[in-house]
């Protein structure tokens, strides 16, 4: 059996043999670390039938952003970090009718009976597993990290990571569940009972516990001689959960990681990028970028992107932005060959250049390069280094969630659209409180968001499909691609808009170097395109659509094509 310290370093060097595009490594690593998100989700959740999803979602978000992990020593508080927001995520989009629809209590094993069964609970240690029926989700949330924590499994200083709160936070917040926890058990205890009152009180009862029921349950224990009589002794849920095991996966659960048909990718620098390998048959999301030299097979997903061996990169050459548009089909309210914009254009005159002021060329809709066109070399700017509050990687989900960036640098900003979960008319996110300059230097990630992803469904694109419908972004604005590169000297906020379509955004500081080979990696590397190029190195190099210096109480009413 291995030590703590030896386990760690296991696992150091499975992860960075992972990043480093290790097939097994990344096998042993989802298979290894499953269980552990399997019960954080269950017991989130307590067995609803969304379980699935939400654990398949944490993985292959965990596998898609595996390269943007710089710290090693970290994988642990940041793949709990990731499945608590795809449990709230998935939470939010919950309705009451959902809810209703559920199956009646005493007719499926929900996560408390899975863990007696499974883990032969017996005594007090059952009552604590099936007292957490009857927490509220929040409570239910946070009860699942601080039970592992209990359990061994987590460091407080992980648990109030995932949660985002401090650890002084952290612990007043777990010491209110453990009280609702502690009421929830004397309710389990006298349901076990027989007193005439309480099988009158729940007469009308569904069986389904409630925070209502709770409520009105634990009233009748504390006026109840019966109820109330404590005969045994009750040991503090903390000593009864030590040493538990992590509830077994059950029989045939899987990790869907197949990609249908023949997958594109296309090869970035791992460390400064970061993957994104997303599912087509399952997330209706194309596969992008993965570690530069290496084919990833995983769970049935397989990736291919140029080897050290295939032949270099055809050599750049200057285009013109009026290339031959995409032959791409245009999903309904896109504009994948809208016309060009002169003023966004890169290939501006010498004169025009010269008598452009910062801030007067903004974002327009501009036409699809063709696949096989190779951008523009890219400018080099000044680049001391960018830093962001929401640290090396931050993913935005949520209307509301923002990221503040500030230094010399580049930042990538990754498109992550959802059309199978709520398509239709996109808010586009916005830049507020700029301080200094913000330019829009590079579109990459070796295709267009409006670009087909599917070789069975040619109504498919990254927008979305005839069947699930669209992600459409209001009209006039610049079709966004995967990866979307900008320049800041100064600090910018930028907000994720989210109001009806569901999209979210991963954002981190990148370098000069990870961009130019992002939008040189072309067809003949595996992806769907080139990228392009937007910089001048002039003050004529578009700003970002949706920008200000101003702070607006609302972000989503930052102006489009706003001039700063």
């Amino acid at each position: 059996m291995r030590t703590y310290a030896e386990a760690g370093r296991h696992w150091r060097a499975t992860i960075a043999d992972a990043q480093a595009g290790d097939r097994r490594a990344l096998d042993e690593l989802v298979a290894g670390w499953l269980p552990l998100v399997y019960n954080i989700v269950g017991r989130a959740l307590n067995g609803h039938a969304d379980v699935d999803d939400v654990v398949q979602e944490t993985m292959l978000r965990a596998v898609d952003n595996l390269g943007s992990l710089r710290d090693p020593d970290s994988f642990r508080s940041w793949l709990v970090a990731i499945a608590m927001r795809q449990i709230r995520d998935r939470a939010r989009r919950r309705t009451p009718q959902r809810l209703d629809e559920s199956v009646p209590a005493g007719e499926a094993a929900d996560f408390a009976e899975l863990t007696v069964l499974r883990l032969q609970l017996e005594g007090q240690r059952r009552e604590v597993a099936e007292a957490a029926r009857w927490l509220d989700d929040e409570d239910r949330q946070l009860l699942s990290l601080w039970w592992l924590e209990v359990a061994g499994e987590l460091t407080r200083r992980e648990l109030a990571a995932a949660v985002g709160i401090s650890r002084q936070h952290a612990a007043v917040r777990v010491q209110r569940v453990k009280e609702r926890l502690e009421v929830s058990r004397g309710i389990v205890r006298a349901l076990d009972g027989a007193c005439p009152d309480l099988r009158d009180l729940t007469a009308r009862w569904n069986g389904r516990p409630d925070s209502v029921w709770r409520k009105r349950l634990a009233r009748h224990i504390r006026g109840c001689g019966y109820c109330g009589d404590t005969r045994e002794s009750v040991v503090p849920a903390e000593r009864l959960l030590v040493g538990i095991a992590l509830v077994p996966l059950p029989a045939g659960f899987t990790i869907s990681l197949a990609l249908g048909g023949k997958t594109a990718a296309a090869a970035t620098g791992a460390a400064s990028v970061g993957w994104s390998a997303k599912v087509l048959t399952a997330l209706t999301k194309p596969a992008v970028a993965v570690t530069a030299g290496a084919t990833l097979a995983a769970g049935g997903a397989y990736v291919v992107v140029r080897t050290p061996d295939d032949p270099p990169a055809r050599a750049a050459v200057v285009p013109t932005v009026a290339s031959t548009p995409a032959t791409a089909p245009s999903a309904p309210g896109l504009s994948p060959s809208g016309p060009a914009s002169p003023s966004a254009s890169p290939s501006a005159s010498a004169s025009e250049r010269r008598t452009a002021r910062y801030g007067s060329v903004v974002d327009a809709v501009d036409s699809a390069p063709d696949p096989d066109t190779p951008p523009a070399a890219l400018p080099e700017r000044p680049a001391s280094g960018v830093t962001s509050s929401g640290g090396a990687h931050a993913t935005l989900n949520h209307r509301g969630d923002g990221v503040t960036l500030s230094g010399q640098g580049y930042v990538l900003v990754r498109w992550q659209i959802s059309p199978q979960y709520r398509s239709g008319a996109l808010v586009m996110p916005s830049w507020t409180g700029l301080k200094g300059r913000l330019f829009h230097v590079a579109s990459g990630g070796g295709r267009r968001m409006d670009d087909p992803v599917s070789a069975t469904d040619t109504t498919a694109t990254g927008m979305g499909s005839k069947a699930t419908g669209y992600i459409v972004p209001p009209s006039g604005t610049q079709q966004m691609w995967q990866n979307e590169y900008f320049y800041l000297a100064g600090s910018v906020t930028l907000t994720v808009n989210e109001r009806g379509a569901d999209y979210g955004l991963n954002v981190f500081p990148t370098t000069w170097d990870a961009v130019r080979k992002d939008v040189t990696s072309g067809p003949g590397q595996g992806a769907g395109r080139y990228g392009l190029v937007r910089d001048t190195g002039e003050d004529d190099t578009p700003v970002p659509q949706y920008v200000t210096r101003e702070t607006p109480a609302d972000p989503a009413t930052v102006p489009q094509a706003s001039r700063v």
